[in-house]
């Protein structure tokens, strides 16, 4: 039989670095980003006249039908839904730079 060894003990959780005023100014201006791209996302495809004068339609006449069916412009809509909710989850993130 042999003795038993010691159990090492753990290894400290290692220190973290003071957030810089750049990492908190860019993860603000990522969420303040997110939630205006993600507004506009899914408001505009709604505005019928501003949407009607696409430069889309100059690139490709073919696609007109497409691009102004309503399952298109849900379809942009629930992109800008889906901005707006990662604004949301990154505005919950910023306590990473809260002190302790």
């Amino acid at each position: 039989m042999t003795p038993e060894q010691p159990i090492p003990p753990p290894n400290p959780a290692p220190e973290r670095e003071p957030a810089m005023w750049m990492h908190k100014l860019s993860a603000i201006l990522f969420c303040i980003f997110c939630l205006e791209l993600g507004l506009f996302l899914l408001v505009y495809p709604w505005l019928g006249n501003l949407w009607n004068r696409n430069w889309l339609f100059s690139l490709r006449p073919e696609w007109q039908r497409f691009l102004l069916s309503e399952q298109f412009r849900g379809a942009v809509s629930g992109l800008g839904i889906l901005n707006i909710f990662v604004g949301f989850l990154e505005i919950t993130r910023l306590r990473r730079f809260s002190r302790r």
